[in-house]
């Protein structure tokens, strides 16, 4: 499997900075096959990790593209590697379990669904675990478990609960040049069959941007920051992952870089 982390891979967790509350955003992409039952197969994978002030006491705290994140993305360099991938995301699942304040994902219920159905008969107990908690979190006092794509209606206007729509809203400027000429299903076919490490590295920003913006919706959502005018999370991307993607040197990727710097002069 292709991994980046900066956290030493799955199951690693941040140090947690005193007064700060710890968010894990998990995301998982897979390739769709509706014909058949438990058709869906998992091929990559993130969990980002932000740590912030605790607003408890002082309300909402602002963020910008500054704010620092952690993460771990794993991505198959073939079918065979499946077992392993569900093995490791539910070392991250559990990590979070154990150490984050809040756990996220964009339609979550459907990414543990997927990585459940793809473990065989004998899920890792985490799995079971996460789900538990998805379906208990608006009874949970601590509200640990926070979905952005039935959770977040309170901040929205429109009806649209698309991930890149409910950021749109919300001032986030997710713009995902990696679809511009290719379906994720077509660039993944791209990397298994002819190992084209741009169409992997394409789906890995674009993975990664998801866990990124997701944990940011989750955490205004919670009522613990805000931010002012668009906030460029492609900028983000390309500051904390510089040296581990070469896509996000790309002249096109670059431009997002440029064009949102300018636009927030």
């Amino acid at each position: 499997m292709h991994l980046i982390s900066d956290l030493g891979g799955p199951g690693g967790t941040p140090d947690r900075p005193p007064g700060t509350r710890l968010v894990a955003s998990i995301d998982v992409e897979w390739s769709k096959n509706y014909r058949i039952t438990n058709g869906n197969r998992a091929f990559c994978y993130s969990i980002v990790w932000l740590a912030v002030p605790d607003a408890a006491d002082h309300g909402p705290v602002r963020v910008t593209e500054t704010l620092p994140f952690t993460y771990t993305s794993l991505y198959l360099d073939h079918d065979g590697e499946r077992g392993d991938l569900v093995a490791a995301a539910a070392a991250d699942l559990a990590a979070a379990a154990e150490s984050a304040d809040l756990i996220t994902g964009h339609q979550l219920c459907s990414d543990l669904a997927v990585l459940t159905a793809n473990a065989g008969a004998r899920p890792p107990a985490a799995l079971a675990a996460a789900r538990l908690a998805w379906h208990a979190r608006r009874a949970d006092p601590a509200r640990k478990v926070l979905d952005t794509r039935f959770d977040a209606g309170h901040l929205l206007s429109e009806r649209s609960r698309r991930l890149v729509d409910v950021c749109g809203e919300l001032a986030l400027d997710v713009t995902q040049p990696e679809l511009a000429r290719k379906s994720m299903t077509a660039l993944h076919r791209d990397w298994l069959g002819g190992g084209d490490t741009e169409a992997r590295e394409r789906v890995t920003a674009l993975n990664l941007r998801h866990s990124l913006s997701t944990a940011l919706v989750a955490l205004r959502a919670a009522g613990h920051v805000t931010w002012h005018a668009p906030m460029n999370v492609n900028a983000m991307l390309a500051t904390r992952l510089s040296g581990q993607l070469g896509w996000l040197t790309h002249p096109t990727f670059r431009a997002l870089i440029v064009s949102g710097a300018e636009a927030n002069r």
